[in-house]
């Protein structure tokens, strides 16, 4: 059996350590991989790499701090008939149910192909497969977000999804504090929960501020721009991939803590003697998590892709 080299990324100097890595990714073969050994979470390089190569490698934590991290970095075998996940829902939202009953992540998970998630997680592919033509027989969405312009689907975002979460938060807050503070004693995980609604909102709040005053006006500039056949200038953050990049690293942190939330809670499922307050904060949780799935995939799967895009398009 082939050993699997180990870059130790500690060791590398700081300016040459991103180089190195994608160096040595260069020379991999399809399906070969090494690993990489860091003091830190090494996430940005995933969000570079994806940038600079595309979905064509897998990422696999095996060591998750608090003091070291070991990330498997493998090439993907690219069959180019393959779609990826967000490709397939952003085609057909009925398939984001589908991929939620196999506990697949549609949203900040939906770079990587049907196959290459399916051996991730042990999943079998053909009954996937079943499923997903399945649905295809039932009947069709009312809502093909793929053929919408850019700046509605900006607005759409905004409108629905920023004012969801905005209205939801100081509810949510309120009954995780209030379940916390009068049934933490008995049951411990809701002070966490808590807690995790509060980095929550937060980090949500000062997000969609981001996106309102910078990237969604960039796109929908470009949009403008496309519609009266002009070109654009580059931005003073360089290419949208840059805010998009850090957009979606926050998408990311967001689904942790609904993953964590889902978890402490047991799949927002209240013990039998629970309170009113209690059961509506779980009904709550478990809105605001699918709300927040469609929001981050129509801008990760859908928005952020085609801005990218155009821009290429109207810099040319």
């Amino acid at each position: 059996m082939d050993t699997i080299e180990v870059l130790d990324v500690t060791a590398i100097e700081p300016r040459l350590k991103h180089p190195t890595i994608f160096e040595v990714f260069d020379k991999l073969t399809a399906g070969e991989s090494f690993i990489i050994h860091n003091d830190h979470d090494p996430k940005p390089l995933y969000y570079q790499l994806l940038a600079e190569r595309g979905a064509i490698f897998g990422w696999q934590y095996l060591m998750e701090g608090p003091k070291w991290w070991r990330v498997q970095i493998s090439k993907n075998v690219i069959n180019p008939n393959d779609d990826t996940i967000g490709e397939l829902v952003a085609k057909d939202f009925r398939k984001a149910e589908v991929f939620k009953k196999f506990g697949i992540d549609f949203c900040c998970g939906g770079k990587k192909s049907v196959k290459q998630v399916c051996t991730d997680k042990g999943i079998d592919y053909n009954e996937l497969e079943t499923a997903l033509k399945n649905i295809e027989k039932t009947e069709t969405q009312s809502e093909n977000f793929d053929k919408w312009s850019l700046d509605f689907l900006a607005e759409y975002i905004i409108n629905k999804h920023h004012t969801y979460v905005k209205e939801s938060s100081p509810l949510l807050l309120e009954f995780a504090e209030k379940v916390a503070r009068v049934h933490g004693a008995h049951h411990p995980e809701n002070i966490e929960i808590f807690e995790k609604v509060q980095a929550l909102t937060c980090e949500m709040g000062t997000h969609m501020l981001k996106e309102e005053r910078v990237l969604f006006p960039y796109i929908q500039g470009l949009a403008k721009l496309q519609k009266e056949g002009k070109a654009a200038s580059p931005p003073t953050f360089g290419t949208v991939q840059n805010p998009v990049n850090m957009m979606e690293m926050e998408h990311d942190s967001a689904g942790d803590l609904m993953k964590a939330i889902r978890e402490l809670s047991n799949n927002y499922t209240p013990p039998a003697e629970a309170c009113n307050t209690y059961r509506v904060l779980y009904a709550k949780l478990e809105e605001f998590e699918n709300d927040l799935h469609r929001h981050i995939h129509l801008e990760n799967n859908l928005l952020f892709p085609k801005a990218i895009e155009l821009e290429k398009e109207l810099t040319a």
